[in-house]
């Protein structure tokens, strides 16, 4: 059990720890589907499970709120799972190590699943509690939102009666978010032909960078694994022939990989760790200030018979990694600070029969992303590759008049008497699903302090959960 000494949001605590033990990486939904289920049965609450494995269960209005519109509560279950090297949990079947330590919340090893179970714990200590005051709540919770927000786009909504919706989806406690960008998921698949080759196999090895989210870190100079290893291939290329056996950088597309690993067919294999590692410390130095851990390593694994990608597959992968766009695409001329249109390479991986290329696109308008959509499939076109999209979801617009924003912004001040800030974000949340389906839409997306979402580092703030707990406990009791 965790030690934490916290009164008023014990209860979140504690089933943000039962979560936590449950397998719930994307595309592994079942089990905690079943267990929101429970819940429901456990504490006699009308619920309804779709297909898709959303959830959604409902609770009457507490004495004197039984006819006030109701209010969307809303998070997803599913979890980025990305763990260390020397980990050995199974995120099929094991739950996560939590521990303490200080003001946060760890995971030993992995990514912690605070984005978003902190927002289903939250839920569930509402759902349960018996002297919280609250309108009727409509407690959603959708499935598979890291991979393309696939629960909410499945989900039926017309069994929803509300209009008011609170998401528990965002990352800072002073901000409350009020737009989000559109994306989609943009895909390669270059077909492998490889031939006989004989030689010496090295491995060259990144590791150490920062990655991070998609979105929300795009704009913070993170460097992508991927994207620097087309630099040093390429460089490469023009000092000594080399064959690739294969290319491994990422595995998931709305995350910066961090890692990547190349293996190649050499003639002269020390030779050739000579000169790699002399451009690894010009990279080191150029991109220190960014990446302070970042690591290049070349390694001689012994000489054979290899499967080498054809040359001209080799030189297309290449060409790809060094001048596809990657990052930042352009900035908002309306929003300060907001990053309007970006992309990320997240995936390269090799498998038996082909090359598969995986980027998550965004945009805080969805003329732009139907721009940047085109642009990439001209760019691989041109190289005779073919392409898809799917994934693809709208962006949330700002509201004018939000009478949930309005209160939000009174609530916080009332507690904290500091304004909190109202912000767009460059990041997918499911608001812009439900926007696009809810007549007259009311939105606010908001969430404790956590850090280094979908990596090994996340942690999650103790102090700002309970903060925004009590505001959302608050807010609650004045929607009469």
């Amino acid at each position: 059990m965790l030690d934490i000494n916290v009164s008023s949001a014990q209860r979140v605590f504690y089933y943000f720890e039962q979560l936590s033990a449950i397998h719930r990486g994307s595309g592994d939904m079942e089990a905690i589907a079943q267990y929101c289920v429970s819940f429901a049965k456990e504490h006699n609450l009308k619920y309804v499970r779709d297909a898709a494995n959303n959830v959604i269960i409902f609770k009457d209005g507490t004495a004197s709120y039984e006819q006030s519109e109701p209010i969307i509560l809303q998070g997803h279950l599913d979890m980025v799972c990305q763990k260390t090297n020397d980990c050995n949990i199974n995120f099929e079947l094991d739950g996560l190590d939590l521990y303490v330590d200080g003001d946060y919340i760890k995971a030993r090893g992995t990514t912690l699943g605070s984005d978003n179970g902190i927002a289903v714990a939250m839920v569930l200590a509402i759902l349960e509690s018996d002297d919280i005051a609250h309108p009727p709540i409509e407690a959603v919770f959708t499935t598979d939102e890291e991979v393309g927000m696939i629960g909410a786009r499945a989900m039926d909504m017309s069994v929803l009666r509300g209009k008011r919706m609170i998401n528990l989806d965002s990352e800072t406690e002073d901000i409350v978010t009020v737009s989000c960008a559109g994306g989609s998921d943009f895909v390669v698949n270059v077909p492998l032909i490889t031939n006989k080759k004989q030689g010496e196999k090295v491995a060259l090895t990144i590791s150490g960078l920062q990655g991070g989210h998609s979105g929300i870190e795009i704009n913070k100079g993170r460097v992508n694994a991927d994207i620097l290893a087309g630099r040093i291939l390429n460089h490469l290329k023009t000092q000594q022939d080399f064959d690739i056996i294969s290319l491994c950088g990422g595995n998931k597309s709305n995350a910066i990989p961090n890692t990547f690993t190349a293996e190649l067919c050499v003639d002269n294999a020390a030779a050739f760790c000579k000169l790699a590692q002399e451009y690894a410390g010009v990279i080191k130095s150029e991109i220190c200030d960014r990446e302070k851990n970042i690591a290049i390593e070349i390694t001689s694994c012994g000489s054979g018979e290899y499967d080498a990608f054809d040359k001209e597959i080799s030189n297309k992968l290449i060409h790809t990694l060094l001048c596809v766009p990657n990052g930042v695409c352009e900035m908002s001329a309306s929003i300060d600070g907001l990053v309007e249109t970006s992309l990320n390479l997240g995936v390269l991986q090799t498998s038996d029969d082909s090359v598969t290329l995986h980027f998550a696109l965004r945009s805080n308008k969805q003329s732009s992303l139907v721009f940047l959509e085109e642009k990439l499939s001209a760019f691989f076109k041109n190289l005779g590759l073919n392409i898809e999209t799917f994934g693809h979801y709208p962006p949330w617009e700002y509201r004018e008049d939000s009478y949930l924003r309005d209160i939000y912004c009174d609530t916080y001040f009332e507690n904290f008497k500091t304004p909190v800030k109202v912000l767009a974000i460059h990041a997918g949340l499911e608001c812009g699903i439900f926007a696009g389906q809810i007549d007259n839409f009311d939105c606010i997306s908001i969430g404790p302090e956590m850090h280094d979402v979908h990596t090994t580092r996340e942690k999650l703030s103790i102090s700002s959960t309970v903060n925004v707990y009590d505001i959302l406990i608050k807010i609650l009791g004045k929607l009469k």
